[in-house]
């Protein structure tokens, strides 16, 4: 007959196994937790995963095989106003001739050019000029009524070849909708090497076929120009208006805005060339 010692040795046996059978099975429990955690976070981040990238535009027996192409580019404009710009007109008119200046200005000519004249040029009429690009070409109208000193400077440039196998640099498609051409550096600091003092008044508005010089200043004009194809309300009346670019031109501008910019920033170069090959005065 056992003892009360070996009674309480035999129970303390007891209930060291006890303690050490409770202690393996709640080992396996955390074991069987971390597993099953595991498996359901593989399992959630699957269905993400699969929720992110599956195409929900295709239905059918098909819609595996079907692909929708990607957006050419995420900057393209949300819309392009079709309404031209109504025609611009000086509230009070200059006379037959004004007194234009060229001065050389700081920087070197980015194309081998001359100045015009300073002197008296016309500010009556019109001129046609014609951008033969690589979209096809662009009928300008430019204004003597308007900014005679630009004109008389553009139609120069255009003479002597300058704006030829240039490109444009700049495309912008939202807050204002603008393409940006005539420097060939194509980095949007080139010039003629010369300036001619700003054509602007307080009245002067912009939109849907305006065409003006780009500056970097009071008084800095030169040779970039840029071709408003939409949305221009948001410029300042600091920029010099000189012309129009006809509605079958701006058709093609559209058609490169509607690509987007290289940057998919919505501002920097067109995802589309458009390089002006030739160009000619009427």
């Amino acid at each position: 007959m056992p003892t009360n010692v070996q009674r309480r040795e035999q129970a303390k046996r007891k209930l060291e196994r006890q303690l050490v059978r409770r202690a393996e099975r709640a080992k396996r429990r955390r074991v069987i937790a971390v597993v099953a955690t595991a498996l359901t976070v593989v399992v959630v981040a699957g269905g993400v995963y699969w929720f992110a990238t599956t195409d929900f535009s295709s239905t059918g027996d098909d819609a595996a095989a079907a692909s929708t192409p990607p957006s050419a580019s995420n900057d393209a404009p949300a819309a392009i106003p079709t309404e031209l710009h109504p025609a611009i007109k000086r509230p009070t008119p200059l006379g037959a001739q004004v007194s234009c200046e060229y001065p050389a200005g700081q920087e070197q000519a980015s194309k081998e050019v001359k100045a015009p004249e300073a002197g008296q040029v016309s500010a009556e009429g019109t001129v046609s000029a014609t951008l033969g690009t690589s979209i096809g070409d662009l009928k300008l109208t430019l204004d003597r009524t308007l900014a005679p000193c630009a004109v008389n400077s553009f139609v120069s440039l255009i003479q002597q070849g300058y704006f030829n196998d240039t490109t444009c640099h700049r495309l912008t498609t939202s807050g204002i909708q603008v393409l940006q051409c005539g420097d060939p550096s194509a980095t949007g600091s080139g010039g003629p090497g010369y300036s001619f003092k700003d054509e602007v008044f307080p009245e002067l508005t912009y939109g849907r076929g305006v065409l003006a010089m780009a500056n970097s200043g009071p008084d800095t004009n030169g040779s970039q120009f840029f071709i408003v194809y939409g949305d221009g309300q948001n410029l300042e009346p600091k920029y010099t208006v000189f012309g129009t670019v006809d509605e079958e031109s701006l058709k093609k501008v559209d058609e490169v805005a509607k690509a987007g910019t290289e940057s998919g920033t919505g501002d920097g170069k067109p995802k589309t060339p458009v390089d002006i090959k030739t160009a000619a005065v009427a």
